[in-house]
């Protein structure tokens, strides 16, 4: 690459916004930057080159970048506004995507997508909320729709900070994740990670979830 260009690409860059959620991370644990990130690759790869997909939980819309880069359209939702408001900015979300308030809980979203995706999310949710999360997603989703649900694993929680403890209200484990899903979508498959490495190891000993649920019982559409 010609120096000067790569100094104008830089130039251009150097002020790029990173959002208040992930500007925090980077100044607090960059190393966990790093394996949240891992988390949007591993959605990016399974839903690459889909027309229509819906990020349930977008935060700042930094991660939310990585999967426009894969994806023909992608709409992110948060209920917090704050956030949203202070999105990151870039050519990714600007091309492909945009960012919306809306809370999930409340309604679906008025629009239906190819494949939903909803990360470090659930563990947020109450319980005896769980199933209108679930069932407004799969309302804001086509028939022959994709779900990925990324979440930490219960097993791990002993290794968790404090504050993670006091927000993860709803923890799943490996079955329990594989079972809740199997309420609404017909196929559940399984993955896990350690850091930033995604396998299909003992489910107990995975530090974080991966589930990629597929084709929505009908009989709740």
């Amino acid at each position: 690459m010609n120096d000067d260009y790569a100094v104008k690409l830089m130039k251009e860059a150097e002020k790029q916004y990173l959002g208040p959620h992930t500007s925090s991370a980077f100044e607090l644990d960059p190393r966990h930057l790093a394996f949240t990130l891992s988390r949007y690759k591993f959605v990016a790869k399974m839903l690459e080159g889909k027309n229509s997909v819906l990020e349930v939980g977008c935060g700042d819309g930094f991660g939310s970048t990585i999967v426009a880069q894969a994806v023909k359209n992608l709409v992110g939702i948060d209920c917090e506004p704050y956030v949203i408001v202070n999105a990151v900015e870039n050519k990714w979300i600007k091309e492909r995507g945009k960012l919306v308030v809306h809370d999930i809980l409340e309604s679906p979203y008025p629009e239906k997508f190819e494949a939903v995706f909803s990360l470090d999310v659930i563990e947020h949710i109450h319980l005896e909320d769980e199933d209108q999360f679930l069932r407004n997603i799969v309302h804001s989703s086509f028939d022959s729709s994709a779900l990925i649900i990324g979440t930490p694993n219960k097993t791990s929680e002993s290794y968790a900070s404090h504050g993670s403890r006091m927000t993860h209200i709803n923890l799943k484990t490996h079955a329990s994740l594989k079972r809740t899903l199997s309420e609404y979508y017909q196929n559940v498959f399984m993955f896990g990670m350690n850091d930033e490495v995604l396998h299909t190891g003992f489910g107990s000993m995975c530090h974080y979830l991966l589930a990629l649920a597929t084709e929505p019982i009908t009989s709740l559409l």
